[in-house]
């Protein structure tokens, strides 16, 4: 059996180009997860889009009004939302300030269908 994978990841190594959004893709680091850590400023957020396994939302700071399906809710900083597989869904920060939110995603590579 191999150990685990043991060291710090620098954020700028994951970064994406032009944005203080972090993408995570855990087959490259042995993690069996991936992640987006977005910022984002009010009035920002991904459009409609759907992937073949859950996301998680864990808000860390601001507000978000995120669409699952055919359902808006709103989430605060310590709140947290689950969307199914193959569920379209989105988020919008609706806060007057910085949103921070961990978008967990339940497979080691991120697969995304953009509506």
């Amino acid at each position: 059996m191999t150990a685990p994978m043991s060291r710090a990841i620098p954020a700028e190594t994951i970064r994406v180009p032009g944005s203080r959004t972090l993408r995570f893709e855990g087959r490259d680091h042995g993690a069996g997860i991936s992640f987006f850590l977005v910022t984002n400023d009010p009035g920002q957020g991904p459009g409609l889009h759907r992937h073949p396994y859950t996301e998680t939302w864990s808000v860390l700071e601001g507000e978000a009004t995120i669409t699952i399906g055919d359902e808006t809710v709103v989430a605060r900083g310590g709140d947290t939302a689950v969307v199914g597989p193959n569920v379209w869904h989105g988020f919008t920060n609706t806060g007057t300030g910085t949103l921070r939110v961990m978008c967990i995603h339940a497979s080691d590579t991120m697969i995304q269908e953009n509506l």
